[in-house]
């Protein structure tokens, strides 16, 4: 039994020696996505053993759902191409979406840096400064999308039902770094996304007033926003506040977790894992992120497993709501 125990760090040690891990994001460069994806990639190739090259290649479109396919579809289940993409395109195989390519339970998961938490936000050009000004609005909202099922499209359709407030969602922008400069050139008007992105990617329009929150789609008010609306309070029904909690967990906990091609031996899955929890306790890695003013707030992969698992058993009414 020694001998078997010794012999699969060995075994590991040999595999990933003198390769190269390749972190597939499903956004275009600029992102939340993609900064996290290059700071993890600059840390974790020092907790797996052999000590592989890390590199970080991008692959938009669809809402993400080009890379999540690619994995699933056409990546080897060796551990060298770690998946990242949001964890909402689950959520369309769940709902019965034929565009997808996959079995979100089939999928391995290294874990997330972070459970995201949405918030709206909208430029001042608007006029727009709070929920009220916006359900009283007359002029639609044009929200700036990723694509249909992606939490950027997703949470504006959702709070157009439960909240009954005007808006429109302009749909096929590569990231949400395309989303700034459109709104930043007055194409789109508001999106939503990962508050603790938004802090980091558009801090400069945060700090000078054009960008304001709006709404947050959390369960609860987020510490550094304790004045903005929550979505689910203002919810008409308990339909449509059970309808909201149910997107806070497709869209929340595994959303920018790591994920990995089905198929994967099960001792290489566990290497994976255990390097990224490991580098999630990094003290250079840690140190990168608070510099760059990103949350670090680690899920593991067995804890996202089953949160994927949970949203297969989500009641039919409100999958079909």
């Amino acid at each position: 039994a020694l001998l078997l125990i010794a012999a699969v760090p060995a075994a590991a040690q040999e595999f990933f020696k003198g390769k190269t891990v390749v972190v597939l994001v499903g956004t275009a460069a600029g992102g939340g996505f993609d900064t996290y994806s290059r700071m993890m990639a600059r840390h974790i190739g020092k907790h797996l053993p052999g000590n592989p090259s890390i590199v970080v290649q991008n692959m938009p479109g669809a809402g993400q759902l080009i890379a999540a396919n690619h994995l699933y579809n056409r990546s080897a289940p060796d551990g060298l191409t770690i998946g990242h993409f949001s964890g909402s395109v689950i959520f369309r195989h769940v709902m019965g979406d034929k565009s997808v390519m996959f079995d979100g339970k089939k999928f391995g998961w290294l874990g997330t840096p972070a459970p995201e938490r949405h918030t709206c936000v909208v430029t001042e050009k608007t006029g727009v400064k709070t929920l009220a000004d916006w359900s009283a609005s007359k002029r639609p909202l044009k929200f700036g999308s990723l694509g249909p099922g992606n939490s950027t499209s997703a949470w504006p359709h959702l709070l157009k039902s439960t909240l009954g407030v005007p808006l429109s969602v302009i749909e096929g922008f590569k990231g949400t770094a395309d989303v700034r400069l459109a709104a930043e050139a007055g194409e789109v008007d508001a999106a939503c996304w990962g508050w603790d992105s938004i802090k980091v990617t558009w801090t400069k329009g945060l700090e000078t007033g054009f960008v304001r929150p709006l709404v947050q789609t959390t369960l609860e008010p987020l510490p550094d926003l304790p004045n903005v609306a929550v979505a689910i309070q203002h919810a008409k029904s308990k339909e449509d506040q059970a309808l909201l909690r149910l997107a806070a967990q497709a869209y929340g906990p595994a959303s920018i977790a790591y994920s990995l091609p089905p198929g994967l031996p099960k001792d290489r899955l566990q290497t994976l894992q255990r390097a990224f929890m490991a580098t999630m306790k990094d003290a250079d890695f840690l140190a990168e992120a608070k510099k760059s003013n990103l949350v670090v707030s680690p899920l593991d992969g067995p804890t996202i497993e089953q949160t994927v698992a949970e949203l297969y058993r989500a009641e039919p009414k409100l999958l079909e709501r």
